[in-house]
């Protein structure tokens, strides 16, 4: 009977020990299913930002696929007298989707450089010898072809305009 009263007093520690995983694992599951409710939550706010990337991303697509249309010859002008450089060699490369751009720089190509070398030709040495001073002639490059080609009934835009090479002498 001794063992009787011993086995019965482990019952209820061994029943307090199970009561006690039993609620350790309610609480774990419950936190992790907190955690997991947050997690997802956040991923459909992602999943929505992704998908609105993936929009974007469509739409570059749907443009076509990039067009490099590089202006050939390099450029070469006088620059105005007062700065050290005395000549600017620059090698432009128009960046597009639209086929219709290619075909504009490539149709216009001697009216675009008249422009062109005009613009180049008034640029100041000292702003040219500047990072932000090259980005500003990139973006009135831009500017430039975009404006001829409205000018000329094109509604269409230039994605980019780079420099390849760009020389101060």
């Amino acid at each position: 009977m001794a063992d009787d009263k011993d086995l019965e007093g482990d019952e209820p520690k061994g029943g307090k020990k199970k009561l006690i995983i039993i609620i350790a694992a309610v609480l774990l599951l419950a936190v992790g299913g907190a955690a997991a409710f947050l997690l997802m939550g956040g991923e459909e706010e992602s999943a929505d930002a992704t998908a609105d990337g993936q929009s974007a991303a469509e739409e570059v697509v749907d443009k076509g696929p990039a067009i490099y249309h590089k202006l050939d010859p390099v450029f070469v002008v006088n620059l105005p007298p007062g700065g050290k450089a005395k000549m600017l060699q620059i090698e432009v490369d128009v960046l597009t989707h639209d086929p219709r751009v290619d075909e504009f720089l490539t149709q216009y190509d001697p009216m675009l450089r008249h422009h062109l070398f005009n613009l180049f030709s008034t640029q100041d040495q000292a702003a040219l010898a500047s990072r932000e001073g090259r980005e500003t002639l990139q973006a009135e490059t831009q500017k430039l072809l975009e404006q001829q080609m409205a000018e000329q009934g094109l509604d269409a835009t230039v994605d980019a305009v780079y420099f390849t090479q760009f020389v101060l002498q």
